[in-house]
């Protein structure tokens, strides 16, 4: 299943690539983030591991993030695997303005067992729950001064 999906923010590139770019931040925007720890590699770089642990409603996951590109603003790629999923995602930043940016994703999810169930049973929950976390970083990013 592949899908992209884009939201305007009324920042500058910079500093919206600046707050992307902090993992101290991301607790602050990405709903159910229990924690970050860094695994592997040199932070945010090519070849990084990281565990990342959510909580939503009862349900405790974890996943591991692994840095594929590094390019801002232009890219930022990484991987994430978890219990049946495997989702690769490209971030890219687009200067609109000076004071605004546009943040599109690019999603691709391979599902295994229950998942690709899910996945069929509920197509569009993948794309929402993108959408979601994409609109928490823009109130976040759009929060800060």
């Amino acid at each position: 299943m592949k899908y992209t999906v884009e939201i305007e923010i009324d920042q500058p590139i910079d500093k919206v690539i600046e707050l992307f770019d902090n993992p101290d931040t991301m607790g602050q925007w990405m709903e159910g983030l229990q924690s970050f720890e860094h695994l592997s590699g040199t932070p945010g770089q090519p070849g990084a591991k990281s565990k990342l642990k959510f909580k939503m409603g009862n349900r405790e996951f974890e996943m591991i993030e692994t840095v594929t590109v590094r390019n801002l603003p232009e890219e930022f790629t990484g991987t994430y695997e978890a219990d049946g999923v495997f989702n690769s995602v490209r971030n890219s930043f687009i200067k609109l303005s000076d004071t605004k940016t546009k943040y599109v994703t690019e999603n691709e999810f391979q599902l295994k067992g229950f998942m690709k169930v899910m996945a069929f049973l509920m197509p569009g929950a993948f794309k929402k729950q993108s959408l979601k976390f994409m609109g928490d970083f823009k109130k976040f990013a759009e929060s800060q001064n």
